[in-house]
């Protein structure tokens, strides 16, 4: 009668029941953009939960960070255009 040579280790033996508990997800889409995502979570694409809002995406932080820079951008050449005016009342004022 065969008998084995050597004992199998626990690795080996426990190996082939690694994957039992292993099961397909279900995967729903966004009801916004219709991007495909697991059930019970916020689309990473648009932001959206259940029709709502909830979080911020990197999209919408980019455009956020664009207008503070144009705003920033304004404002400063406001004050140079305040300051060459001062300074060009200031040079007529001393040469009369």
């Amino acid at each position: 009668m065969p008998v084995p040579k050597r004992k199998r280790s626990r690795a080996r033996r426990d190996s082939r029941f690694a994957n039992k508990g292993v099961e397909v997800k279900a995967i729903t889409e966004c009801s916004n953009c219709k991007t495909p995502l697991s059930t019970h979570s916020a689309c990473k694409n648009c932001g959206f939960y259940k029709g709502k809002k909830i979080m911020e995406t990197k999209i919408d932080r980019a455009i956020k960070r664009g207008n503070e820079r144009q705003s920033k951008v304004a404002k400063a050449q406001q004050r140079e255009k305040s300051m060459s005016a001062a300074q060009a009342s200031e040079q007529s004022e001393s040469k009369e």
